[in-house]
């Protein structure tokens, strides 16, 4: 059975009803990302769907969603670029030519 269904917090919510299960049954989920875009796993290129320019972008915009919606992201990308700028390198010691003395 395969069920779409949106994640909010530790729920998700299903976008159909399930009755062929009762409530408190203990479920195995299996969970995929749908962003919209078939993947050919086999890496072989698709030569009889060519998508237009717009129709491209569509799949773009839609994937590029993922990252909305998270209040925190700015706050996330602040903090590891601050920390990656704090970070001035190791220290060396210097060797000094000894044979000079």
């Amino acid at each position: 059975m395969k069920i779409k269904g949106i994640k909010r917090g530790k729920t998700i919510e299903l976008s159909e009803s399930i009755n062929n299960i009762p409530d408190g049954a203990e479920i195995i989920v299996e969970l995929e990302l749908d962003l919209g875009l078939e993947v050919d796993l086999n890496l072989e290129i698709n030569t009889e769907q060519t998508l237009t320019d717009d129709e491209r972008l569509a799949k773009l915009n839609k994937l590029f969603g993922v990252w909305k919606n998270q209040p925190d992201l700015m706050e996330t990308f602040e903090e590891i670029d601050k920390k990656r700028h704090l970070y001035k390198g190791r220290r060396v010691d210097v060797i000094e030519n000894q044979d000079n003395e």
